[in-house]
């Protein structure tokens, strides 16, 4: 490990009890998966401001603004070794606004809602797969954030409370 680091952040849109899935095609580090909604690497001018970022690829790949979402919330961050990499993950969740058509679409993939319990199911990067599953057993019932750390069998997390 050289002291490479990759940044990204993920953003899922919860409308009821679906989250919007992208099953991202052709990128360059994840590939033929379900994914949020939106997401991707961060701008140089953006390594300070993960809600920057994220909104940057909401517009960019949903063609929505915040305007379309609300209770956004940065609800989880995971680090993983990959690579050679130290990958930090920022992982966003929002509600669509009513009376936003739910009609999506991606210009990274194919958009999809999909019912809550189904989500475990699904095929997804190793960090996601384990935010998804502590989110449906415990995040959705807090407002905390949780800290993640990944290796090869799992990710633990835990609170990170602000003091």
């Amino acid at each position: 490990m050289d002291g490479k680091l990759r940044n990204m952040t993920s953003i899922y849109i919860r409308k009821d009890n679906k989250i919007l899935l992208l099953y991202r095609q052709g990128g360059r580090v994840v590939n033929d998966v379900w994914v949020g909604s939106a997401g991707g690497h961060f701008e140089t001018f953006e390594l300070n401001d993960a809600r920057a970022c994220v909104l940057r690829e909401l517009q960019e790949e949903l063609g929505i603004t915040e305007n379309a979402i609300t209770n956004l919330c940065l609800r989880y961050v995971t680090l993983r070794r990959s690579q050679g990499e130290l990958r930090q993950n920022y992982y966003f969740f929002a509600d669509l606004k009513d009376g936003v058509d739910e009609n999506l679409f991606s210009n990274e993939g194919i958009s999809k809602w999909f019912p809550l319990e189904v989500l475990p199911s699904l095929n997804m990067p190793f960090t996601a797969q384990f935010v998804i599953t502590h989110y449906l057993k415990e995040g959705c019932y807090t407002d905390m954030i949780y800290g993640g750390i990944a290796n090869k069998e799992k990710v633990v997390f835990i609170e990170l409370p602000a003091f």
